[in-house]
């Protein structure tokens, strides 16, 4: 029987708040941390909403030098895994330095900092150019960066699977912990694309909400008038131990990370299958992982986006999995709330997990309305509801037909 994985420590920044303690309380209450968009100015474009990190300063969490040579994205992981280690409690010593893994994942990586260097190069040539460019924008920056901050000298990178990232990542050091490649792992995510051109992309896509204002209603999952997703921004990152460590070390326990599945729809770039075959099976094989049968799943954190090619797919994906067991099951996006933070969605939607089963609370979808035919089940609509929750499923599915699912466990 292979030893369990635990949960330590967890830390995030994300639009509800700078700390897990901070975002749960803002999650569990509601409240959108959707607002106009503030880090550029929006008026030549048709999306003018994001769910945007506020009150960030990255000079907190780290030497205010290093700051200014790191992207935005770097900033938040450095500041989440220095969250996720202080409550952890786990110190890293010469001893175990090379025995513990940096699995830091981003889909996209340092959008803001390519951004300004192309127009710089543009504007006043390639002489201005930050020669701190690259290492501000690669995708595993957010890995390396916290390795050299904190220490930490086993394996060392990111995956990128789109907004899959960041679930992925957390797949991956839960698999090298089984394995014994590893002791323990930072494992999570960070991503920043709330620049114009990460909002033009993704808007020329057809993906995005076009609705304006400060109250906007938006994003609306699973709603029949939504009318696209919100671009969030932040970081989530978690410690992940073998049991036997965590005990030896007198380490509170958050909850197990029991299992993970991943699979690929094989079908377009951008839409799902619409028959949410993929998803379906990435659920079951995170299940199977985990030892657990369909009967056992309390709650699932839906990847939610508030699109109606990925609202009516993930819910068949649910039906197709769970048969009848699907219409028992509460299902909620949390998305509605922070927005969908490309690669780290997936990372921080795992901690709201764990913070359900800890609490025995399930965060709910707000902005829901009018109920769409083609998504029938339990959305948790617009207020938490206390569940005792035993065991729960992160979804988490990105562009290029990535499906990832991580099975949480209740510790005891």
């Amino acid at each position: 029987m292979q030893e369990r994985i635990v949960i330590t420590g967890m830390g995030t920044v994300n639009p509800l708040g700078l700390s897990v303690k901070e975002s749960w309380e803002n999650a569990v209450a509601g409240r959108s941390g959707v607002k106009p968009i503030t880090l550029f100015d929006s008026s030549a474009l048709q999306v003018h909403i994001a769910a945007e990190v506020k009150n960030f300063q990255p000079e907190k969490f780290m030497d205010a030098r290093e700051a200014r040579r790191r992207d935005r994205f770097e900033q938040f992981a450095i500041a989440a895994a220095r969250e996720a280690l202080q409550s952890s409690g786990l110190e890293i010593t010469d001893a175990n330095a090379g025995r513990i893994g940096v699995i830091i994942s981003s889909a996209i990586g340092g959008l803001h900092s390519l951004q300004e260097a192309t127009l710089t190069n543009y504007k006043e040539g390639p002489r201005k150019v930050s020669p701190f460019l690259i290492p501000m924008l690669m995708a595993n920056g957010g890995a390396g960066m916290a390795a050299i901050e904190f220490g930490i000298k086993g394996p060392c990178f990111s995956v990128a699977s789109a907004c899959a990232s960041g679930a992925d990542g957390i797949g991956t050091a839960l698999m090298m912990l089984r394995t014994g490649m590893i002791d323990a792992a930072l494992a999570g995510a960070a991503e920043s694309t709330i620049t114009s051109t990460g909002v033009a992309a993704f808007d020329r896509v057809g993906a995005m909400s076009r609705k304006d204002g400060g109250n906007a209603m938006a994003p609306q999952p699973f709603d029949k008038n939504r009318d696209g997703m919100v671009m969030g921004e932040g970081a989530a990152v978690m410690v992940l131990e073998r049991e036997s460590d965590a005990k030896a070390r007198g380490a509170y326990i958050i909850a197990e990370m029991a299992g993970y599945g991943a699979t690929a729809d094989a079908y377009h770039v951008t839409a799902p299958h619409e028959h949410g075959a993929g998803g379906a099976a990435a659920m079951l094989m995170a299940l199977n992982s985990s030892g657990a049968n369909i009967e056992d799943v309390d709650y699932i954190n839906a990847h939610g986006t508030a699109t109606m090619l990925n609202d009516q797919a993930e819910t068949r994906a649910i039906k197709a999995a769970f048969k009848d067991l699907a219409y028992r099951i509460p299902v909620s996006s949390t998305k509605s709330m922070t927005g969908h933070m490309m690669g780290a969605t997936g990372a921080l939607e795992v901690i709201f997990c764990a913070q359900a089963i800890h609490e025995g609370v399930l965060p709910p979808t707000i902005n829901y309305e009018t109920p769409d035919p083609e998504c029938d089940l339990d959305y948790v609509p617009n207020e938490a509801r206390e569940v005792k929750v035993t065991l729960a499923l992160s979804n988490a599915f990105g562009f290029g037909g990535h499906n990832a699912v991580l099975a949480v466990r209740k510790y005891s």
